[in-house]
């Protein structure tokens, strides 16, 4: 096993994403301009860019810039200024894609170390020693490459720095390299605006001898009456069925990379550098994932032998996703590596908001999404792991004193959450716990299609995981989805009871009137009293425990 210590390396849209990222555990962050890396929804400017690069180094952090757009004869007059401005604040590497630019670099700026950036194609050994010998620092592999590559690959260049993809989006183009978008909306993929025009609605259309064009309207009455088959051209013969419901077809959507599951495999031979996709997420994405990686990664190196993906796992299920692949892990993709059904990002929590600041007496939280009287926030520590969930009954505008039992989210509005209300934390701790930019959750309510979809995705990706075949359980949950779909119910429900006085969740949030006064709780009172300060029920516990006198 390889001694060599990966690193964490987390997206940065903002200044404020990189700071939850560095926050949350992130060893390096990536970030860029707009015009000059591959990401023209980027929010930095060069001085944003500066002040990044400043607060990763006080916190003994590395920060990469993005250079990696291929550039065309107007990008070039920029080049010296970019240089010339971030060379001062001396940024851990340059991420290039453009042998040009690479050059352009090298000559100009030669202290700066560069990295070939992923759409430069990297698939084999061959590929790394050829940057190697130009001068490269370390080499983004494509995403296409399987682990035995990856492991090959490290055998044969032990002497550069390699970086592999462990989470995030997945392009259905040869490592990004597409002209779909340029084609159907004239938005370049290759310079950071890509459309995500794979991920579009696409409806089948009839159209006439007269030259009218009609939509081709599948009924239960006609569907017998029509079979839409493909043929590939290396396949013939193996006629492959086309289908769509009502909403249109998925075609070319992928599931999102999540290598997780098999992450002690890349730790194990030592690769150098662990990215994670998503300049353009959330910083509620950038927190959560940092924390669940960060864990996993310490947890790995001590004890190794140890090591189980399951938590890590149960945390990522908390940020949005289009379900969950192992992408090109085992060399191929598999069918359960698409998503045909939906195309939108999904999750069972949500941000709740995020503390601005830490008073002698109390929280302030700016609220990120609706927040209503009853339901449980839990507050995720970018220092501890341990949660602390809190029911509050109503909230304190900051700005007037206000007390109201409903927040809208997206008004910027910051609340008031005293230290009185945790009834079962150390004061002290908490303060030191939760510092500002701590992010809080709650659980999100979802339709049936949406909990359909949630009970699928988890079982593709065991199936993928495992390496088996369960086609009876496959085809039960598809079928559910596909039913759920065609109900289009609007009616959303959590997965526990955490809204208003209805019910509890069983795991003694600090303020919650009907675990700690309810007859029904009183055994799952006596354990969690005798647990240490933090230590929660666990889920089989609470549905237990509540019901034992």
């Amino acid at each position: 096993m390889s001694q060599k210590r990966s690193e964490l390396l987390m997206p940065a849209g903002n200044l404020r994403k990189l700071k939850l990222a560095i926050l949350y555990g992130a060893d390096a962050v990536y970030l860029g301009t707009p015009d000059m890396s591959l990401r023209t929804k980027s929010e930095f400017s060069l001085e944003d860019v500066i002040k990044g690069v400043e607060f990763c180094h006080q916190h003994d952090r590395r920060a990469y810039l993005t250079l990696n757009l291929f550039s065309h004869n107007k990008d070039i007059p920029k080049l010296d200024e970019y240089i010339d401005t971030v060379r001062k604040v001396k940024p851990d590497g340059l991420i290039i894609a453009d042998p040009g630019v690479f050059q352009y670099v090298r000559e100009r700026a030669p202290e700066l170390p560069l990295h070939i950036s992923t759409q430069s194609n990297i698939c084999s050994w061959l590929s790394v020693k050829f940057w190697q010998d130009q001068g490269a620092d370390l080499c983004v592999l494509a995403r296409e490459v399987s682990f035995s590559e990856l492991k090959e690959i490290r055998e044969m260049c032990p002497d550069i720095k390699l970086e592999a993809f462990v989470h995030g989006a997945m392009c259905m183009t040869y490592s990004g390299r597409c002209l779909l978008s340029n084609f159907m909306a004239e938005r370049g993929a290759n310079q950071g605006n890509c459309a995500n025009s794979c991920r579009w609605n696409y409806t089948f259309r009839m159209r006439m001898k007269d030259g009218t064009v009609q939509d081709l309207n599948i009924t239960d009455e006609n569907a017998d009456m029509f079979e839409f088959l493909l043929e590939e051209g290396c396949r013939p013969g193996e006629l492959m069925p086309i289908e769509e419901d009502a909403r249109g077809s998925y075609i070319l959507n992928s599931k999102d990379l999540c290598i997780m599951p098999k992450l002690d495999e890349y730790l194990a031979i030592g690769v150098d550098s662990l990215k994670v996709e998503g300049r353009g997420k959330s910083e509620y994405y950038c927190a959560i994932v940092a924390r669940a990686y960060r864990m996993a990664i310490d947890d790995y190196y001590a004890d190794p032998e140890n090591w189980d993906p399951k938590p890590y796992m149960r945390e990522l299920e908390a940020v949005g996703n289009r379900g969950y692949t192992l992408a090109f892990h085992d060399g191929r993709l598999t069918n359960y590596a698409h998503d045909y059904e939906h195309t939108a990002s999904l999750a069972q929590w949500e941000y709740a908001g995020v503390v601005t600041d830490v008073t002698d007496d109390a929280f302030l939280v700016q609220v990120k999404n609706k927040l209503v009287a009853g339901e449980v926030l839990e507050f995720v520590s970018p220092i501890a792991r341990e949660t602390v969930l809190l029911r509050a009954y109503d909230f304190e505008k900051t700005d007037n004193g206000e007390r109201v039992t409903v927040v809208q989210g997206g008004t910027k509005t910051i609340i008031r959450l005293p230290f009185t209300l945790f009834d079962h934390e150390n004061i002290d701790d908490l303060r030191t716990r939760f510092p500002a930019f701590s992010v809080l959750r709650k659980e999100r309510a979802l339709t049936d299609e949406q909990w359909s979809r949630v009970r699928f995705d988890k079982l593709t990706q065991g199936l993928e995981i495992s390496g088996k075949d369960n086609l009876k359980a496959y085809t039960r949950r598809r079928d559910d989805l596909v039913e759920s779909i065609g109900d289009s119910s609007d009616d959303r429900r959590f997965k526990t009871n955490r809204v208003g006085t209805e019910g509890c969740c069983g795991k003694g949030c600090n303020g919650c009137l009907i675990f700690w006064q309810d007859d029904q709780y009183t055994r799952a009172r006596e354990v969690l009293l005798k647990r240490k300060q933090g230590e929660q029920l666990s889920r089989a516990e609470a549905s237990t425990l509540k019901l034992a006198r």
